[in-house]
Formats: structure tokens, sequence, C-alpha cells
């Protein structure tokens, strides 16, 4: 089940043509897999999936399609707060 629309990763990213349709959906998909697979949580127990959750999956796919290598080269990085691991931690399932 998608829980963000290639329409909203788009205006999320200022993007108003289709030219890259195919690349941001599979970074979308690839996204909503890593949070899905981070917190443990199936989205299908949700009747509406939380705002802060979206927000995490738009924040991690407009990363994947940004930076499309593992390294950034001559850049200072930093991490900003309120960031995908933080939009998502309360929803992980801990287990032990």
């Amino acid at each position: 089940m998608s829980i963000v629309t290639l329409s909203l990763l788009k205006l999320q990213l200022n993007i108003d043509d289709s030219a890259d349709d195919e690349l941001l959906q599979h970074k979308l998909d690839a996204a909503e897999a890593w949070v899905a697979n981070y917190t443990g949580t199936p989205w299908t127990n949700y009747d509406t999936v939380p705002s802060d959750v979206k927000e995490g999956v738009l924040l991690l796919a407009g990363h994947l399609y940004e930076n499309r290598e593992a390294t950034l080269v001559g850049v200072n990085p930093y991490e900003l707060p309120f960031g995908l691991l933080d939009m998502i931690r309360p929803y992980r399932e801990w287990t032990f």
C-alpha cells in the first residue's frame, strides 16, 4: 500500500513535469519500504497513516532523488533537527 502519492512528492520537490516520474516513483517506493522496515509497522494496520510518517517518507524520497550516490563530496553535511528519524521514531516497534 502506497502511503505517499507521486503527485505529493513532486509538490515537495517543486517538479512540474513528468520527465522523472519513473525514477521518482522508484525513490518513493524505496523510501516507503525503508520506513516500514525501520519502524516494523505495517501501514495496513492504520486507517490513516500519521502525517509525520508521510513527511518522513517525503524527506527520504527527496534525499534519495537529490543525492543519487552514497557519498557527498565538497559539502559539509549536518543532520537537521526534525529529520527523518525524528519523524518516524515514535512509530518504531521495539523488540528484545
